[in-house]
């Protein structure tokens, strides 16, 4: 009885390994017939893209206003937000004091005049004592140096003049250009510092910059860009707002004097038009550096297949068989990818139906 069970149990054992040994012997060959496969013609192209910086708008001219003189501010005569123009009249301060200051150097000068006449008359008078020996000689040198200090005394009293009127014209502050003001920093009344108390910033509105960095390798490639002027060039930048694509195209204006030594990189600036005022100094926006690939070899991207880091594509020969042929990858250009190496212009790659492949396996191309 035991022997019998024994029969029973090598009889399944026997079943079970044959059925797995025709199961691999199946699983090792590539399936029978032709395998239906889509495929693609590699032939040289034209790819574009696009390079993507990170990127801050500012403003060409931005000043920060700040007093020259000290006082209470008596006027604000302008909207805040709002655009000015340049010589517009922005702040007053009071002006009792430089306007005092003014008049008291107005007088001091008509006192140096005066006494640089009378020290005048006295060396002409004493200069012609002197032809007749009728002065003595240090009389007439008293008179020449009292003249000639007298001369100097006036010339420091018009300077005093000059200076107490600047601080007149301080008193009141002008858009030194076109632009637009900001939030002022002072209200009515306020006490400011020469040089220390910041009223508000001005910054210039079309076009602004977009400022962003390059690495040291790129310059050759951005130089050449900032040479060539023509309209193709003018039309390569482009930014875009979050999710948005700014409508005017930009134009690179510089490069940079030196390279940082500690990043390996270079400050470079674009300027867009800015007629819709959209563009705000401080903003974050991705700069978009259109590039173009002649006579690039690419195929969809669903068309590799990767082992161990290392990429394939299904090539198709003269007999509907395929091989697999190790290829390098190169830039991603949306469904495409371009190949560096790998292929050559003309051969047939097998797009769908990769999976189901195998090294010689014979395909009909749909």
């Amino acid at each position: 009885m035991l022997s019998k069970r024994l029969q029973y149990i090598l009889i399944i054992i026997g079943a079970v390994v044959l059925a797995s040994c025709g199961n691999a012997s199946q699983g090792g060959r590539p399936a029978p017939g032709p395998i239906a496969v889509t495929a693609v013609k590699v032939q040289p192209q034209s790819k574009q893209f696009f390079n993507e910086y990170p990127a801050v708008v500012k403003a060409l001219q931005e000043v920060d206003l700040r007093s020259q003189v000290s006082g209470y501010i008596t006027g604000i005569h302008f909207t805040e937000g709002s655009e000015v123009k340049k010589g517009q009249k922005l702040y007053s301060i009071d002006q009792q004091q430089t306007q005092a200051a003014y008049q008291q150097a107005l007088a001091n000068l008509s006192v140096q005049q005066a006494n640089l006449e009378r020290a005048k008359k006295d060396v002409e008078r004493y200069r012609e004592l002197d032809e007749k020996d009728a002065i003595a000689k240090q009389q007439v040198d008293y008179a020449e140096a009292t003249y000639a200090a007298a001369v100097k005394q006036v010339d420091a009293a018009k300077a005093a003049v000059s200076s107490s009127q600047t601080n007149v014209r301080y008193s009141t502050i002008v858009a030194p250009f076109d632009g637009t003001i900001g939030i002022s920093q002072v209200r009515l009344g306020a006490a400011v510092t020469p040089g220390q108390t910041l009223l508000n910033t001005i910054s210039s509105n079309d076009p602004m910059a977009v400022e962003f960095v390059l690495d040291q390798s790129e310059i050759m490639d951005f130089a050449s860009k900032l040479k060539n002027k023509d309209e193709k060039a003018d039309s390569a930048f482009h930014l875009a707002i979050g999710g948005t694509k700014y409508p005017y195209p930009g134009k690179l204006t510089l490069i940079d004097r030196a390279v940082d030594q500690q990043t390996g990189t270079i400050k470079a600036r674009v300027e867009f038009s800015n007629a819709e005022g959209a563009l705000r100094p401080g903003m974050s926006v991705t700069l978009q550096v259109s590039n173009e690939i002649s006579s690039a070899l690419a195929v969809p991207f669903k068309a590799l297949t990767e082992q161990l880091g290392e990429f394939f594509v299904y090539t198709v020969k003269d007999d509907n068989t395929v091989s697999q042929q190790k290829v390098i990858r190169g830039r991603q250009i949306g469904t495409d990818v371009i190949l560096e190496s790998g292929v050559s212009a003309g051969q047939t790659v097998v797009v769908e139906g990769v999976q189901k492949l195998r090294e010689g396996a014979q395909v009909t191309i749909q």
